[in-house]
């Protein structure tokens, strides 16, 4: 199947139509909200309530399994107090419903959730603050931890071997590096991918294992301001890359994200690094690898994103967001200021925190 057959494509007609047969509730408002893979639509319904109604890929419905136990993952983060969303039962008690619909290709089954809807606003649309990124990366360990006490017969699906997204998979970017013919960091990212295979792949033995959340980007976490305005974290979305990996792993990928907003993206590494390691410091491996696993995050959205702009030039403008002007150029910048000197920029900053305490 095309992978623009894959994602939904439903009209408001058709999720009024969900909303209101399985849900029994009626919409008074519906737009829809960004998705990659899937389709999202914010739900004001009549009898009081905001919600957001998940529609995944024809693809991912084929995995029923995974997605149940994303959606347990978030109930449980909410049950120990985190900032998640939470999955409303249709009216015959079952979070999430196999639907087939017709998006215009034919008939598909898609299956459907509907979320709390948690306010607040993508932390991409504020300022950065060294606060802000050091409750980020506090949030982000604190997630790992919690989830090592998270129960489910079947934690086993998330071991996804084959999973493009995850850190462990930077050796399969080899096969889509013609995307990004022509890029004169194409070089670079060859380069990264031999530098994780000599040097990561050796001390991954020494990596602590967690559940990731995968994908704790500057689109997924949602900020509201305290009564000191002051920016706190409102809200965890999209468990959709959730895998078995390692602590270092969330690091990294936190890390690059949250320096494509960055007016000084070098520094950002510190202030995360300090509030990771408040919760759970590195060991020696970890502490080594750091760098170079931020640069395979960037690689690998730069080529991925590429290769599925390929595929859905439809896409374009949200897959954007990970192969933009900033993703390169700080790549660039990362890779040609060295290992040495932004681990000194990062590892300072995280001691000032520490010294503080």
């Amino acid at each position: 199947m095309a992978v623009r057959e894959a994602k939904p494509n439903l009209s408001h007609a058709q999720v009024s139509e969900l909303v209101r047969r399985l849900y029994c509730l009626t919409d008074s408002e519906i737009h829809p909200l960004p998705s990659y893979e899937d389709q999202n639509f914010f739900v004001s319904v009549s009898e009081g309530g905001e919600y957001v109604l998940k529609v995944m890929n024809s693809t991912d419905s084929q995995n029923p399994t995974l997605l149940e136990l994303q959606t347990h993952a978030m109930n449980f983060l909410l049950q120990r107090g985190l900032p998640a969303q939470t999955a409303i039962p249709t009216k015959t008690g079952v979070l999430m419903s196999l639907e087939e619909i017709d998006c215009g290709f034919g008939p598909r089954k898609y299956l459907v959730r509907l979320l709390t809807y948690l306010p607040g606003t993508i932390i991409a649309k504020i300022p950065s603050s060294p606060a802000i990124l050091y409750e980020v990366g506090k949030m982000a360990a604190t997630m790992d931890n919690g989830f090592q006490e998270m129960e489910h017969p079947n934690l086993s699906v998330l071991q996804r071997d084959t999973f493009n997204g995850g850190l462990a998979q930077i050796p399969l970017l080899e096969k889509w590096l013609s995307a990004i013919d022509g890029d004169p960091m194409q070089q670079v990212v060859k380069e990264i991918i031999a530098q994780f295979k000599a040097e990561v792949v050796p001390k991954m033995a020494n990596f602590r294992k967690c559940i990731n959340h995968g994908d704790f980007n500057d689109q997924n976490i949602l900020v509201m301001q305290d009564d000191q305005s002051q920016y706190k974290i409102s809200g965890i979305l999209d468990f959709g890359d959730m895998s078995s990996g390692y602590y270092i792993f969330e690091l990294a990928i936190t890390i690059m994200h949250m320096m494509i907003e960055s007016t000084t993206p070098v520094d950002v590494g510190g202030h995360v690094l300090a509030g990771y390691e408040s919760v759970f410091p590195l060991n020696e491996a970890e502490r080594d690898c750091l760098f170079l696993l931020v640069l395979c995050r960037f690689s690998q959205l730069l080529v991925l994103a590429r290769y599925a702009v390929l595929q859905q030039p439809e896409n374009e403008e949200y897959l954007a967001l990970w192969y933009s002007r900033p993703g390169i150029k700080y790549l660039s910048l990362l890779w040609e200021l060295g290992k040495q000197e932004v681990e000194r920029t990062w590892f300072e900053c995280a001691k000032m925190y520490s010294d503080q305490h």
